[in-house]
C-alpha cells in the first residue's frame, strides 16, 4: 500500500508537523530523507531495509561513498545531499558556539565536538580557540594520525593560539576505538600543552575526548 493511502496520522510528514521530529522513528526520519520507495517498497519500507543492512541509522550516514551509493534506492544524488545535510548540522552546532556569548557549560561543547570527531577512523586533534571572555574565536582540526594517535606539536598549537590572538583554548581529540577514557599519553600531551600555553599567557580550560561519550579533563580534575 503507497504512503499515501495510510491514515494521515501515520504519514511520515504529516506525523512529523503535528506531532515533531522526536516522535518519529529513524525509519521514518530517513523516509522523509529518500521521499520514494523503490518498485514494490515504500519510502517507510526501503529505509527499513537499508538500516537493517547497514546495521543502524548511524553507519548508513556514516559510509562511504561506495557503500552508500551501492545500496538500493541510493546513488550519488543522495550521497551528495546527505552529505551536505551533515554538514549543515555541525554548523548549526557550531553557530550555537559562536553566538556571541561567553561559552557556557560544556552541553554545546559536548555536542559539537562529538558530531565533528567522533566518526573519524583515525585520530584527530582539534582545538577551540577563545577569547578572554571565553567567546568562541575559531574551531580547527591541527593533526591527524592513524588509528593508534595523532603526533601533536605545541610549537605549532602555540602559534595558532597567537595568530588567532586567543586568550584560552580547549582541546579535542577522538577516540577511533570508541572508548574515550583519557590515556597517559593523552595526560602527558596535556601537560605539555598547558606549559607551552602558560609560557604566554594562554590559559587550557579543558580537553575533551571523544568516543561513544565524551569525557572531559576538566570534570575529571586532571587540569
Amino acid at each position: 500500500m503507497p504512503i499515501t493511502d495510510w491514515p494521515v496520522a501515520e504519514r511520515p510528514r504529516e506525523k512529523l508537523i503535528h506531532r515533531g521530529a522526536e516522535s518519529l522513528s529513524d525509519a521514518e526520519l530517513l523516509a522523509i530523507f529518500l521521499r520514494t520507495g523503490v518498485r514494490g517498497k515504500t519510502a517507510v519500507d526501503l529505509a527499513r531495509d537499508l538500516i537493517e543492512t547497514f546495521g543502524g541509522l548511524r553507519p548508513l550516514l556514516n559510509a562511504d561513498e561506495r557503500a552508500f551509493c551501492a545500496a538500493r534506492g541510493l546513488g550519488r544524488a543522495k550521497y551528495v545531499q546527505l552529505q551536505a545535510v551533515l554538514e549543515m548540522a555541525r554548523r548549526h552546532l557550531f553557530e550555537q558556539l559562536r553566538r556571541g556569548e561567553a561559552l557556557g557549560g560544556p552541553e554545546d561543547t559536548r555536542r559539537y565536538l562529538s558530531a565533528r570527531l567522533r566518526d573519524y577512523p583515525y585520530e584527530v586533534f582539534a582545538c577551540l580557540f577563545l577569547d578572554n571572555q571565553h567567546r568562541v574565536l575559531a574551531f580547527e582540526e591541527l593533526f591527524r594520525g592513524t588509528i593508534d594517535g595523532a603526533s601533536v606539536h605545541p610549537r605549532e598549537v602555540v602559534t595558532r593560539a597567537l595568530e588567532h590572538r586567543a586568550a584560552a583554548l580547549i582541546f579535542a581529540h577522538n577516540h577511533p576505538s570508541g572508548v574515550a577514557e583519557p590515556s597517559q599519553a593523552d595526560r602527558r600531551i596535556t601537560e605539555r600543552l598547558r606549559d607551552a600555553l602558560g609560557l604566554v599567557d594562554i590559559r587550557v580550560l579543558d580537553h575533551f575526548v571523544v568516543g561513544e561519550e565524551v569525557v572531559s579533563f576538566a570534570e575529571r580534575g586532571l587540569l
